[in-house]
């Protein structure tokens, strides 16, 4: 079978959650026992999202081969189970990089270069490897940004000449779009749908099957209206109702029959999607027993899509709990010595988030020291593994100066420094240590535990390590170093002797946390909260348990 694909737009207004309608539409594929990928297309000029701050683009997703690349591709693996790589995202910067390199080169024989066809071939090349690869049988093609943004309108027409080289019958479009309900007026206005759709139509493509975001559902007349205004079937106007949960949305939508309708375009025959074991997991989710409380400590808590991956893979793990995560929100920025046992005295567990810069670490530190002399359960990830470093030096082995090189290059002792072969590197994008790297664990330790293996590999985003010429003296004073890169003898992983469940780790477990899998590192934290709490008379009836609806 030729490959298929899904072309997938936006219109009315952004966020209206394209990727995890792409998400779940190849879910619902994929249990069909079809070979499902997801490409995400980023109309932004930057190469790729590493460079970018955080409360302009959220968090910076890594794949397993080094990507830095958009928070989509997240929800993309969480959902379908399988790794994505550089080939899953193409940015505008990255097409026009390669375009005028290839200027550069010659390679265009003296042509002028423009952006139809030089451009728009460069992108319909970026989405025809993957379905030349023979991997996958189809391929969704998320266009980020909204239908008529001019950043977007090489996409658009890449997207309309592809329908033609791939063939038409081996391409369908899916058009997402926004009904309002206007409570003054009482009703729905399909309006707005209706110029999103003709703007998309005066750019040459033509939706085939629009998914409408609403908040109250849309009944037979809506539906009607929108598909007579719009040159589509009643069936293929689908009704996308606001969830409880992203993960409820697949369910959703194999109610709305939407992949039924996509493999009906593309005239594919599939089995029927077994959803049970995805069910489960949305029942475990939405009525768990318990609830406790753990503190997420960062500086960008105001902008959570900064630790998104974190905010997920606590989901998985509370899951497997059967316990819901009440995440509280601590602001590093606004946290000392003498504010941290008040903000932190009812939580459970003490997660430090990673990040860049100095600005926070202070509040970072005291979380950490808190959490260290009070034995509460503490997850520190690539920076709260460094802050851990540095509390433990400053508070234990009592070096007061106790620093990074990359808050101050004048401490006498750096325990955590710039790693050796970034020392020569000035271009900040794509340079620091990315993807995956093999980590060997200490067998007996927490993290040997909970992975229930020797060795694992995970992915990484730093530029900065512990610094090994301090790795005896903190040894002594009782820091456990239980994973290790074995090819450069990188500290991976440390842990505290006498305490309960103490972890940094440099790397972003975060990163490799899906449905299916839940990773053992957020399992294992959030089993030593839950007794944690336990302990301490802290476990509150979940909010959707029978037992909360009594109180």
């Amino acid at each position: 079978m030729d490959p298929k694909y899904i072309f997938v737009t936006g219109g009315v207004t952004s966020s209206l959650g394209k990727g995890i309608i792409c998400s779940s539409l190849g879910l619902l594929l994929a249990t069909r026992g079809l070979r499902v990928t997801i490409q995400k297309l980023d109309p932004y000029i930057n190469v790729d999202p590493g460079t970018m701050n955080p409360y302009e683009h959220g968090e910076v997703y890594v794949t397993d081969d080094g990507a830095e690349t958009d928070l989509d591709l997240g929800h993309y693996e969480r959902f379908l189970g399988i790794p994505t790589s550089q080939e899953n995202n193409v940015t505008t910067g990255r097409i026009y990089y390669d375009v005028i390199n290839k200027e550069r080169k010659g390679e265009y024989l003296g042509q002028t270069v423009q952006v139809i066809p030089h451009i728009t071939d460069e992108i319909k090349s970026r989405v025809k490897r993957i379905g030349d690869s023979g991997k996958y049988d189809i391929i969704i093609v998320e266009i980020g940004g909204t239908v008529g943004d001019i950043e977007g309108l090489p996409y658009i027409e890449a997207m309309r000449q592809l329908r033609y080289d791939v063939g038409r019958d081996n391409v369908t479009s899916i058009h997402l779009t926004l009904v309002p309900y206007l409570k003054a007026a009482g009703e729905l206005k399909t309006k707005p749908t209706q110029h999103s759709v003709k703007t998309i139509y005066q750019l040459g493509l033509q939706p085939e099957i629009l998914v409408c975001r609403t908040e109250v559902p849309l009944d037979a007349g809506i539906r009607r209206k929108i598909a007579n205004f719009c040159n589509v079937s009643d069936e293929d106007v689908i009704a996308s109702l606001d969830a409880r949960s992203i993960y409820e949305v697949p369910l959703l939508m194999k109610k709305e029959k939407l992949d039924q309708r996509v493999l009906k375009k593309l005239r594919i025959r599939a089995g029927a999607p077994d959803l049970s074991e995805w069910s489960r997991f949305v029942h475990a989710v939405t009525y768990p027993d318990h609830q406790i409380r753990i503190a997420l400590v960062g500086k960008y808590v105001d902008h959570q899509d900064a630790y998104l991956s974190i905010v997920e893979a606590f989901k998985h793990a509370g899951a497997v709990n059967n316990c819901e995560i009440d995440l509280v929100w601590i602001s590093s920025d606004h946290l000392d010595e003498q504010k941290v046992a008040e903000k932190l005295k009812d939580v459970s567990g003490i997660l430090v988030a990673p990040g860049f810069g100095g600005r926070g670490v202070e509040g970072k530190l005291a979380a950490i020291r808190y959490a260290r002399e009070n034995r509460i359960p503490f997850f520190g990830i690539c920076l709260g593994m460094q802050c851990a470093l540095i509390e433990f030096s400053r508070n234990v082995c009592k070096w007061e100066d106790a620093d990074s090189t990359e808050f101050n290059e004048d401490t006498t002792h750096p325990v955590v420094d710039l790693m050796l072969e970034q020392k020569t590197i000035d271009d900040k994008g794509g340079t620091m240590r990315l993807g995956a790297y093999e980590c060997a664990l200490e067998k007996g330790s927490n993290a040997g535990k909970a992975y229930s293996a020797s060795k694992i590999i995970e992915r990484h985003r730093h530029r900065y390590e512990m610094n090994n010429r301090f790795r005896e003296e903190m040894s002594a004073n009782g820091l456990m170093i239980t994973g290790v890169n074995p090819e450069r003898d990188l500290v991976e992983i440390v842990e505290l002797k006498d305490h309960p469940w103490f972890v940094g780790v440099q790397f972003h477990p975060e990163l490799k946390s899906t449905v299916r899998k839940p990773h053992p590192l957020f399992v294992s934290f959030v089993k030593a909260a839950f007794r944690y709490a336990s302990d301490n008379n802290k476990v509150e009836p979940a909010s959707g348990s029978a037992s909360a609806s009594k109180r």
